[in-house]
């Protein structure tokens, strides 16, 4: 079930992160969940959803990190 706008993401997702993450968010579960389309026939691992939640919440962390303020930030650059 890929997303076609921030407004269809998960709660958990728009409510945490700013709207650039939710943006990046949303393109790496569309791109995991077209990635993994045969991953729902193998048993015993992660379904194809939980696996693109997965990939999406990673890429988030590359560039985004949950501050001391509970709110997630811009990684600095070095």
């Amino acid at each position: 079930m890929p997303y076609k706008s921030r407004t269809d993401l998960p709660d958990n997702v728009r409510n945490v992160l700013p709207p650039h993450a939710q943006d990046i968010y949303k393109e790496a579960f569309n791109s995991a969940w077209d990635e993994y389309k045969d991953k729902e026939d193998r048993r015993g691992d992660d379904s194809r959803e939980e696996t693109a939640h997965k990939v999406a919440w990673s890429a988030v962390k590359h560039d985004y990190q949950k501050g001391d303020d509970d709110h997630w930030h811009p990684k600095k650059k070095h």
